[in-house]
């Protein structure tokens, strides 16, 4: 039997229906949230939008194995990530990181607005919101 918590490569299950929805609504909010505190902060947009689409490096990761891609793709979008570097820099007395944490916080909601979910080991397609890409025609 396998353990329920520690099931990063089996089958994936995704959500569904409206649970799916408000995943991606979630998103959204989160994109929305961390834009309007980067223009509070007075962030300059052209840094914004040169940083934005920084994370997906992080799908470099699937060139060692699906595995380590998921890994690799699951930190550079999971809100802990960015929430632990802001958090940290911010009480260390280094709020001018606060701005990237927020460049990063916005991507992942953009990419969770649009249905792009956290990764299974079983393939890049297979996200916690559901699968994503073309799938392969039946045999």
């Amino acid at each position: 039997m396998t353990d329920p918590i520690n099931t990063f490569d089996a089958p994936p299950t995704t959500a569904r229906g409206e649970v799916r929805t408000w995943l991606r609504l979630d998103g959204l909010a989160a994109l929305a949230a961390a834009a309007l505190a980067y223009g509070v902060l007075g962030g300059d947009w052209r840094v914004f939008a040169l940083l934005f689409l920084i994370p997906d490096l992080s799908m470099l990761g699937y060139l060692f194995g699906r595995g380590f891609g998921a890994f690799a793709y699951n930190l550079g979008h999971s809100y802990m990530s960015p929430l632990v570097i802001g958090g940290v820099t911010w009480a260390l007395g280094r709020p001018d990181f606060a701005p990237l944490a927020l460049i990063w916080i916005a991507h992942i909601g953009f990419d969770r607005a649009l249905g792009y979910g956290l990764k299974y080991s079983t393939g890049f397609g297979d996200t916690h919101l559901g699968r994503v890409g073309r799938t392969k025609p039946a045999t």
